[in-house]
């Protein structure tokens, strides 16, 4: 069972509305999950009801709720409907989700039996209540209860989140360089890797709720080695210092455009959790232009309301596993360039899953930037 002060590994689960859902994307806000069992638990669905009738304190910025069912006759019942903000419906027909957080036991029948439990996790998805549901009907009342007096995420603003801030890895006149290219050679829409549900391939998708944003890759020869040259002499061993991680190698080398006539945002997602990006492991935030802007700043919700942002020339580095967005700009257009860094054990990784990309154009640009050879490409 998870107890308080547990945290709650990274999974994946079935939802309602997404199949694949990642249930560390809920982080930065207080999260309940009440396990029911089954819609047929006494008292089940006038729980639902309450749940869903009054938002409450489920408003998805304080708090936000999920209910498991293990059921799966459940879901094609049409006994339960999300409502946004604030509730989602999970049904976890295998009991792996029932089972990592310790509500199922099996039976003398030899079925697994479900305790109906409710977890309160805090904004950095640990534990820090948990409520055994002995009345469904009053059950509503009991986690309320315990979340009141709760000190909102918004408000904190004393948790530091685990990120590196360097000065100086790029001079001013190459950063105006790197800006003066990108507005020469164009912008172009800049999507999202995410993992397709029927293949579980990773696919590249635009969706303008999640993300607005425009890249431009860095092909003059001479600019990219520049840039390349800098990270290594001036990042790369501070990341070691730092991290006790020996990186080896950069993965792209893009200017990147938040505008904020589009608003210019990235909302809150991680950069590893498909299989063409499983071997990043430190993302990287250049700042090319910080003066020029309003908003745009990096935030992690799993640490709080506190903002990052780099100098012009400056770097901000954080693990790829964080999750983190890019807050809307408001005024102007922030420029950065944003690559990642891996090693060579890394690497096998992203060889071994460049057979997941679906697009074989991303698939082809992977293995030639690995230094794969064209006829070992063609072959494989």
């Amino acid at each position: 069972m998870l107890y308080p002060g547990d945290p709650v590994p990274p999974f994946r689960v079935r939802g309602l509305a997404n199949p694949r859902y990642s249930f560390g994307s809920a982080a930065g806000r207080y999260v309940v999950v009440s396990f029911i069992g089954s819609a047929a638990t006494p008292g089940a669905m006038t729980f639902y009801r309450q749940m869903r009738q009054t938002i409450g304190p489920f408003d998805d910025i304080f708090a936000c709720a999920f209910i498991v069912t293990s059921d799966p006759q459940d879901e094609p019942a049409g006994h339960f409907e999300e409502r946004y903000p604030g509730l989602r419906i999970f049904v976890d027909g295998d009991h792996a989700m029932t089972r990592l957080f310790g509500c199922a036991r099996q039976g003398d029948d030899g079925c697994t039996a479900i305790t109906a439990t409710s977890w309160i996790l805090d904004p950095g998805m640990r534990v820090i209540r948990v409520l055994p549901a002995t009345d469904l009907m009053i059950h509503r009342d009991a986690i309320c209860a315990a979340l009141e007096g709760l000190m909102p995420a918004q408000e904190d603003r004393e948790s530091w989140a685990p990120v590196l801030k360097v000065p100086g890895i790029f001079e001013p006149a190459l950063c105006h360089d790197l800006i003066a290219y990108a507005g020469q050679r164009g912008l172009r829409e800049s999507g999202f890797m995410n993992t397709d549900p029927t293949s579980g391939n990773t696919i590249l998708q635009v969706d303008h709720r999640h993300k607005r944003r425009g890249d431009c890759t860095i092909e003059d020869p001479t600019l990219r080695e520049a840039v390349q040259a800098r990270i290594v002499r001036r990042l790369i061993p501070q990341v070691e210092r730092s991290f006790q991680f020996k990186a080896t190698r950069i993965e792209r080398t893009i200017v990147s455009c938040y505008d904020a006539g589009t608003g210019g945002y990235f909302r809150p997602h991680t950069d590893n959790s498909t299989l063409g990006t499983a071997h990043r492991r430190f993302a990287v935030s250049i700042g090319l232009n910080a003066e020029e802007y309003e908003g745009g700043d990096l935030r992690f919700p799993e640490f709080g309301a506190r903002t990052y942002r780099p100098d012009t020339g400056g770097a901000i580095v954080f693990s790829c596993s964080l999750l983190h967005e890019a807050l809307p700009v408001t005024h102007g257009r922030r420029f950065v360039m944003l690559p990642f860094l891996y090693d060579e054990a890394a690497a096998r990784i992203r060889l071994d899953n460049a057979r997941h990309l679906d697009d074989p154009h991303l698939r082809e640009q992977v293995l030639q930037s690995m230094g794969i050879p064209e006829e070992s490409r063609t072959a494989g």
